[in-house]
């Protein structure tokens, strides 16, 4: 089983991810602030994060920056999931390394379809 470190600061969004991943079969953690996602790997490694843009303390997009900045954490999935669902942003993430997104609202069945997709190829390579 994998784990999902879900950055998000809307704490019923972070709820709902929860649930849903959780139902689903994965193990979650969750943060709500962008200067705790790099603390909470270190904590405990996960296979996947689901980043807001929009998040305190540190954007989104600086996170990603940051993460695929670390050796450690360069090859990491990150899912961008946001209300900021511009073309623009879209291809901003892209280009910083997000490895997929998905706009605000969304349907679970689409996000679960990302997490899963993610994961998978994540694991395929040997988490590398």
């Amino acid at each position: 089983m994998f784990d999902v470190l879900i950055a998000e600061d809307e704490p019923a969004i972070s709820e709902t991810l929860s649930f849903l991943l959780g139902r689903a079969g994965w193990r979650c953690e969750t943060v709500a602030d962008g200067e705790a996602v790099l603390p909470a790997l270190r904590r405990r490694r996960a296979g996947l994060v689901i980043l807001d843009i929009m998040l305190p303390g540190r954007s989104g997009l600086d996170v990603l920056r940051a993460l695929r900045g670390d050796s450690d954490y360069a090859r990491l999935p990150v899912l961008i999931l946001t209300a900021r669902g511009q073309k623009a942003d879209r291809q901003l993430a892209l280009d910083l390394g997000a490895d997929g997104f998905i706009s605000k609202p969304f349907a679970n069945d689409e996000l679960i379809r990302e997490v899963q997709r993610l994961l998978q190829g994540f694991a395929a390579t040997g988490g590398r």
